[in-house]
């Protein structure tokens, strides 16, 4: 049995309870043995090189030194990564590290809550495989990525709540390695009730199990 584990916490506008019960859900009928923690402390323990798969739910808060080393060994050894939004795109900004792996760092949400499309750049990868374009109410997330990414969504920025970013390509779904390790990652999701849309949850599954080894 493949073995993953969730770590929760950080700032509760995100629904990281919630989130972690719902992914913990999902895991478990894919057949995975899913531990749960509620500390950063968790990521330095040296069995999670044992893992297939670590799913943070953690945004902003800190991350100890020894924390980030022992995480990012891990993915580099094998171990998969996947997250979403704020959970795994917004958490320890002070740990670059952590930044290179993820493949992105949030910076901006201009115009926080709007309506925007987000659009399948690959409709046949295995994560995508019958989605189509969508449209999305919730943070737009800007982001400084990775050009390494193997981007399989995107949405367009129309500059009305920043008009210097009109027209601006960003990317809303990717896959990257970083080492041995496979990192999903979806920038979906600020409240856990998003994750219940049907193209969310689908590429958010989808993406875990890629990522898992």
């Amino acid at each position: 049995m493949r073995k993953a584990m969730i770590v929760w916490g950080g700032w509760p506008g995100h629904d990281p309870d919630l989130c972690a019960s719902m992914m913990r859900g999902w895991l478990t009928a894919e057949g995975f043995d899913v531990r749960v923690e509620t500390s950063t402390a968790a990521f330095a323990d040296p069995a999670i090189h044992d893992l297939s798969l670590i799913v943070p739910i953690y945004t902003m808060a800190k991350i100890e030194k020894e924390e980030a080393a022992n995480l990012c060994a891990a993915v580099r050894g094998g171990v998969g990564l996947a997250g979403h939004h704020g959970g795994m795109g917004d958490a320890f900004r002070d740990a670059v590290e952590y930044q290179f792996m993820c493949g992105g760092q949030w910076v901006a949400h201009p115009g926080n809550i709007i309506d925007y499309k987000v659009d399948v750049t690959r409709p046949d990868d295995p994560v995508m495989a019958g989605i189509k374009d969508f449209e999305y109410r919730s943070e737009q997330y800007y982001m400084h990525v990775d050009p390494a990414n193997e981007v399989l969504a995107t949405t367009t920025f129309n500059g009305d709540h920043a008009s210097w970013i009109d027209g601006v390509v960003m990317p809303v779904v990717w896959k990257k390695r970083f080492g041995e390790g496979r990192v999903f990652y979806c920038a979906l999701g600020h409240r856990a009730y998003e994750l219940d849309i049907p193209e969310v949850k689908t590429m958010l599954t989808r993406g875990m199990l890629w990522a898992a080894r």
